[in-house]
């Protein structure tokens, strides 16, 4: 039986949505240098020897990333932390970074990483801190829990608001963006780390 014309058209309009969504470019990451910035354009020498340009828009948000300590942890804290297998299958910390309030829940879960062979990262809030050392981090998310054990030494950054004038040359960066008609790149997150530091994630 035919369907209806109200329905078909529903139907036809749903298919065109996926379609539409689905050619949406999903965002890369680029940690990279800035080279230089023209007006809304940054050149970029990424840390994998490539160079490109990335345009900066009204919606672009620059965040910076600032030196935090664990002292700044606390049980609920949400935190995400890129690390190597270890003993008895906990976690080694290679590097932590606090989130703020307002970004709690951002890609909670367990998923490798490419920081460096083998890393992972997760992304979860602070249950206990092991009182013995300090350092031993029970961190939970949707579905699961991980052990993280953070040596001496781990950098440990925190988030603040940034400014597009930080943006300069020799500024160390991770760049969120979709790839653009042209080949350039649309700048939708930057992380800019602080007085010259590179963002250790």
């Amino acid at each position: 039986m035919p369907l209806p014309r109200r329905v078909m058209l529903a139907v036809l309009l749903a298919a065109g949505l996926v379609r539409a969504a689905s050619a949406q470019p999903l965002p890369e990451r680029f940690r990279a240098t800035v080279m230089a910035r023209e007006g809304d354009t940054l050149t970029l020498s990424t840390h994998a020897g490539r160079t490109l340009t990335a345009t900066l828009s009204p919606a672009t948000i620059v965040t910076e990333i600032v030196p935090a300590n664990l002292s700044d942890l606390a049980k609920g804290s949400f935190i995400g932390t890129a690390a190597m297998p270890g003993p008895n299958g906990a976690l080694v910390a290679i590097e932590v970074h606090i989130f703020p309030e307002a970004m709690r829940g951002t890609g909670e879960g367990y998923r490798p990483y490419d920081l460096q062979p083998e890393s992972t990262m997760t992304n979860g809030t602070v249950g206990d801190i092991t009182v013995a050392d300090g350092r031993t981090l029970h961190v939970g998310y949707k579905g699961g829990e991980k052990t993280v054990l953070v040596p001496e030494g781990t950098p440990i950054v925190a988030f603040a608001p940034g400014r597009r004038d930080m943006l300069v040359e020799g500024a160390h960066v991770i760049l969120f963006a979709t790839k653009a008609a042209d080949g350039g790149y649309a700048a939708i997150r930057i992380l800019v780390g602080k007085d010259g530091m590179v963002p250790p994630m």
